[in-house]
């Protein structure tokens, strides 16, 4: 399979405390040599005052002081590496309940997510918790990485129960690839280099995976959508009678010649000319950063989005979104907030909580009344203009938006649209 130059992907790491997230995303920098020498040295060091042996590969990721002294992940630690074929960003987030909301920040951008799993211990409940959560964001690609292998003798069996065990569960979940690897993250087995322990493992190790996934099908290339951010005037020579919508094309593609209508307003007109950073273009596609100028002057302004014609977004004053609550502070009944949603913003409140979601059992909880910290839950929230939405799994940027409390300005909640 060709894999274009360079192409970026993004995953991130979910499992429960000790299943070996940092120490998995500690080998694959080691043995991918994507670690610099005094990155190493220092970690060296710090593992030799802490009485280990060899290098301590958790101490990549752990970077608070805290993770660090109590040995579990806290914070979502962002780690970026290269090989020939592709560039990675790498989301280690926190197995623990309480960082629920850790997990779903670091996770939303994921063109896919490794689950780690005990092979001591099989699916667990926390297991479940971030295959559902991985569902619930409809990320792409899961790889269940089965840890420990080498502390069940690099069973073959153990290895197949735990594989019907998720993939049982998995049937209750809306996730389309789903692939397993038995791995050892201490050792290094199936990491980089496949494993000599397990030759009943004919599959890729890892990397391989990685490097080799299919995601230029995950971007929406049927819906086009054109969040305006600025408008450009430059009003100097050659440019007098410019008037340029600048912003970053969220999905779709546009050409030179399309027809379009610019939103809410309903207006119509065809694209004149299309200019990247690099001079004009004939096309445009996701997430390219361009500047669109229409044949017909036509009053556009921030916030306003470029569609095609005949292929519209919904435009709803009342939306149903699954919220994650990120705040300390629990939601208040009928509160103002201020949503963010591509480049528009607008006031909104919260008109009804429908149920949340026993994060543990996957039940739905009705007649809630607040939303506290690291909740998950549907509700209805009502706008004072029109929102122009998809479905957050056809569009993950036009189906995604943010609540901020105007009095503190915290981001308080991250919704996705239903």
């Amino acid at each position: 399979m060709e894999i274009e130059r360079n192409e970026l992907l993004r995953f991130s790491t979910a499992g429960s405390v000790d299943d070996g997230k940092s120490t998995l995303i500690g080998r694959l920098l080691y043995d991918s040599k994507s670690i610099f020498e005094d990155q190493l040295e220092a970690i060296e060091n710090t593992s030799r005052k802490k009485g280990h042996d060899g290098v301590d590969l958790a101490l990549f990721t752990d970077g608070l002081r805290d993770e660090r002294e109590q040995g579990i992940t806290i914070d979502v630690a962002y780690r970026y590496f290269t090989t020939p074929k592709r560039k990675f960003i790498i989301a280690d987030t926190p197995g623990h309940v309480q960082y629920t909301r850790n997990m779903v920040t670091g996770a939303s951008t994921a063109n896919a997510t490794i689950i780690l799993v005990d092979a001591r211990h099989g699916v667990i409940e926390q297991t479940k918790r971030h295959a559902f959560i991985a569902s619930l964001l409809h990320i792409p690609h899961v790889i269940v990485c089965i840890n420990k292998m080498d502390l069940v003798d690099f069973s073959e069996d153990v290895f197949n129960k735990i594989v019907d065990q998720f993939v049982e569960f998995a049937a209750k979940l809306l996730i389309r690839d789903i692939r397993f690897i038995p791995i050892s993250a201490l050792l290094g087995d199936n990491v980089v280099n496949r494993s000599e322990n397990m030759p009943w493992y004919q599959d890729a190790p890892l990397l391989h995976t990685l490097e080799t996934m299919h995601i230029s099908s995950d971007m929406n290339k049927v819906d086009a959508r054109f969040p305006v951010q600025t408008v450009l005037r430059p009003q100097r020579e050659g440019f007098i009678d410019y008037r340029g919508y600048a912003g970053r094309i969220s999905s779709g593609f546009y050409r030179k010649g399309d027809k379009v209508t610019v939103l809410p307003s309903g207006f119509s007109s065809r694209v004149k000319s299309i200019t990247g950073p690099n001079g004009e273009l004939e096309e445009a596609f996701a997430p390219m950063s361009i500047a669109i100028e229409l044949e017909d002057d036509i009053d556009v302004g921030r916030g306003d989005m470029i569609v095609r014609s005949n292929n519209t977004p919904d435009s709803s004053q009342d939306v149903e979104v699954m919220l994650c609550w990120l705040n300390n502070r629990p939601s208040q009944p009928r509160a103002k907030y201020t949503l963010m949603h591509t480049s528009n913003e607008q006031k909104a409140m919260i008109r009804e909580v429908m149920y949340k979601y026993d994060i543990n059992t996957m039940e739905r909880i009705k007649e809630v009344k607040e939303l506290k910290m690291n909740d998950i839950s549907k509700v209805k929230l009502r706008t004072t203009k029109p929102l122009l939405v998809d479905p957050y799994k056809d569009n993950r940027f036009t189906g995604s938006l943010i609540l901020i409390d105007d009095q503190t300005n915290e981001t308080v909640a991250a919704g996705m649209v239903i």
